[in-house]
């Protein structure tokens, strides 16, 4: 009897395994660290190795005649300057460098260009000499710094921006009203914390005035809803990366709220962002861009093709005879025929039907019969022996096939 796998080789508890990630970190940090170390100590073998090298530089030049003494002396100071110089360059910034090797180079050529016009000059020549070298030195050195400076100001993303700017002109804040109605729905915010709505959100003054005038209202459901919507606006404000604005200023002193909103929409050129379907219908007539939140709702539901099947729950009765209703999550009405008994029960529907209305989605369908997929091309070959291969498909013997019992008509509409 052959023996199986895990017999042969017996499972090791995991306590028993020695875990070598750990091992494997701790060595490549130490490879790490050792090859720093190694070219820290490089570098500043190099920078012990540039002062004697101007020091024995100085030493066999010997430059302005100096003694033995004082030539070493000048040549490790020289070396120590541009080793102190290095340090001091390597912390700076690649625009820095950048801007400061620029900015010399500018500076050297204004001035040779300054030296030249002094050498043509009639002055004497200590006084050209000084006018020369401190020319060269102070360009040099204004080229360095302010090179230095602006360079490490220079970024590549704004630079592109400020060209894109320059040419096609600065962006425009696109701006959106907030209409009453969209608050108060409260979905508003949904939208904005998914961050489907960019620009500038502005609820005019006399927006905020309504929505403070249904809060403070003497029926409870509209002071509900009023305070609704200023809890949603409190809500929006906060979030990071939303910007929420109450403009004061007002269209005219009189009017509704709706023809304020649209005539601020044209001086503006803003978007208005509402569920009210008059308002809706209004600022589109008029050209205005109209941003409706139930639209979107709609234009998010998921499609539903007739012959789709799906289970609902039927909730009541529809108004004709022998149907009952159901709704989706999203509170789409689906109306099913012949689901009239099966009240409060959870039915396997078969959709026929999709209507768009303007108050939304409704969904018409029937209830499924088990095993008529199977029979129904069963069927269809019959018909098409009785028919003896007849063009038009008609049956001799009617009475041989059973009538379907589903509705006769089931894409009616319910008033």
């Amino acid at each position: 009897m052959s023996r199986t796998p895990e017999a042969a080789h017996p499972a090791v508890p995991d306590a028993a395994v020695p875990d070598f990630s750990s091992t494997n970190q701790f060595s490549q940090s130490g490879n790490e660290a050792q090859r720093a170390s190694a070219a820290s100590r490089d570098l500043w073998m190099a920078r012990a190795f540039l002062p004697a090298c101007t020091a024995a530089l100085a030493l066999a030049l010997r430059p302005f005649g100096l003694g033995v003494q004082s030539s070493l002396a000048l040549g490790l100071a020289a070396g120590g300057v541009i080793v102190l110089a290095e340090l001091r360059l390597r912390q700076a910034t690649l625009n820095a460098l950048l801007g400061g090797a620029l900015g010399a180079l500018l500076g050297a050529t204004a001035a040779t260009l300054f030296a030249l016009l002094v050498s043509r000059t009639t002055a004497a020549g200590s006084t050209k000499s000084f006018l020369e070298y401190g020319a060269v030195l102070a360009c040099i050195y204004l080229g360095l710094l302010l090179g230095a400076s602006k360079g490490m100001q220079w970024n590549a993303r704004t630079a592109e921006a400020r060209f894109a700017e320059r040419v096609t002109g600065p962006a425009r804040e696109e701006l959106k009203l907030l209409d009453t109605s969209v608050l108060i729905d409260g979905r508003i915010a949904d939208i904005c914390e998914a961050q489907f709505l960019d620009g500038a959100l502005i609820v005019p003054q006399f927006v905020l005035r309504e929505l403070q005038l249904v809060a403070d209202s003497s029926d409870g459901l509209r002071r509900q809803r009023g305070r609704r919507g200023l809890d949603v606006l409190d809500r929006m404000q906060k979030m990071p990366g939303i910007t929420v604005r109450v403009l004061h200023e007002e269209p005219g002193p009189v009017g509704d709220v709706d023809h304020k909103l649209v005539e601020l929409a044209r001086r503006t050129g803003a978007k208005i962002v509402t569920n009210d379907f008059n308002l809706n219908k209004v600022a589109t007539v008029q050209g205005l861009n109209v941003l409706n939140v139930n639209q979107l709702a709609n234009a998010l539901k998921p499609a539903v093709l007739p012959g789709e099947p799906m289970r609902v729950l039927i909730l009541r009765e529809g108004k004709e005879a022998n149907q009952g209703v159901a709704y989706l999550d999203d509170g789409t009405m689906v109306v099913v025929d012949g689901a009239r008994r099966c009240i409060n029960k959870s039915v396997d529907i078969v959709v026929t039907s999709v209507h768009q209305t303007t108050a939304g989605k409704m969904i018409f369908g029937r209830l499924e019969e088990r095993g008529e997929p199977a029979v129904a091309p069963q069927r269809q070959a019959a018909a098409a022996g009785a028919s003896g291969g007849d063009p038009t498909g008609r049956v001799a013997d009617s009475a041989t096939f059973a009538r379907p019992r589903g509705p006769l008509f089931p894409n009616r509409d319910v008033d």
